[in-house]
């Protein structure tokens, strides 16, 4: 690891973690960037795609790449809530019992096809998802710093599947879809495994300390919203609720996801304070899986990306002359 893996610039860990995970994956810049975005705002992340779109391997490319330790749970119908946080088990050498932790105690979990798990199971997650704390037994144990899930679904898969309940989604700053390669993708892909067919994350360097990350957090924390922008992403989700095609609109959850993110996308181009565009970019994966639509709407085959679609066309947002950026600020 280099010593350049202390940087605590926001923009420097952003680049270092995509030029290290671009080793291996072609294309999913823009998957890399809201995971990275995720990290620097202690959030959570739920990937969607068709099996063999490397959902699993984009995880653990990030972790390697910054550092992170890295656990994945594959989850069936037959996993228990204690098979993710960890029990007590009984060592009858000693005559005591003995704190097993589950795989929730790594910096990085995947929650491989959570949508298997039975709601128990899932809800399994929340406490440690929203508090980065688990309880067992009475005692509530912390999780390491930094925390963050991935959670993989596969759109196409209809048979035992249970659907996230909306608590459960809510949880989940980003729904990010992870498509089939273009041609020219997928012709750099069948090269590189032509080339090189053991490629895989083992290949990744270490190139972000995880207490960078933490500290990177903090410069995003002091990245400027001028207060339009602030109205911006307000209209937006005052617009979902009031949406006639949706019977639930955001939660100020879903409110302070845009707001955090605006300033973590400032941060890693550089920019000290936020913009209109941070906002728009965000806005559809930050509100997609949020959008519950009306029984007409989906009756019509509405999606609630087009619901997302919908509501930033209908909100303008703020020119360049309203923003008060601060004097000091400039474009890097």
């Amino acid at each position: 690891m280099s010593d350049g893996a202390k940087s605590t610039d926001p923009r420097d860990v952003y680049e270092r973690i995509q030029s290290e995970v671009e080793r291996v994956l072609v294309g999913n810049d823009d998957v890399v960037e809201f995971l990275t975005i995720a990290a620097l705002t202690r959030g959570h992340v739920l990937l969607e795609g068709v099996p063999g779109v490397a959902k699993t391997t984009l995880a653990n490319l990030f972790a390697r790449a910054s550092g992170l330790s890295y656990s994945r749970i594959q989850l069936t119908p037959d996993v228990l809530p204690a098979d993710i946080t960890g029990t007590h088990i009984y060592r009858e050498a000693t005559g005591e019992f003995d704190l097993q932790r589950g795989p929730v105690f790594a910096n990085l979990v995947v929650a491989d096809e959570i949508n298997r798990a039975t709601p128990k199971t899932q809800s399994a997650l929340l406490e440690a998802m929203a508090e980065r704390t688990v309880t067992l037994e009475g005692e509530t144990l912390s999780l390491p710093q930094p925390f963050m899930v991935i959670a993989t679904q596969n759109p196409i898969e209809m048979e035992g599947v249970f659907e996230l309940p909306e608590a459960q989604r809510d949880r989940f700053t980003f729904k990010l879809v992870v498509d089939l390669p273009d041609r020219a993708d997928e012709r750099e892909v069948l090269d590189r495994f032509d080339a090189d067919p053991e490629l895989g994350p083992e290949d990744v360097e270490q190139v972000v300390d995880p207490e960078a990350i933490v500290a990177a957090r903090a410069a995003v924390s002091e990245i400027h919203v001028a207060e339009p922008v602030k109205e911006y992403i307000l209209d937006l989700t005052a617009a979902s609720r009031a949406h006639p095609d949706i019977v639930h609109g955001c939660s100020p959850r879903a409110t302070l996801a845009l707001l955090d993110g605006a300033k973590a996308r400032a941060a890693i181009h550089g920019r000290s304070y936020a913009i209109p565009d941070d906002v728009k970019g965000l806005a559809e994966p930050t509100l997609v899986h949020r959008l519950i639509p009306s029984t007409d709407a989906e009756l019509s085959d509405v999606t609630t990306a087009d619901l997302a679609a919908d509501l930033l066309d209908s909100i303008e947002p703020p020119g360049a002359d309203e923003l008060d950026a601060p004097a000091s600020a400039a474009e890097h």
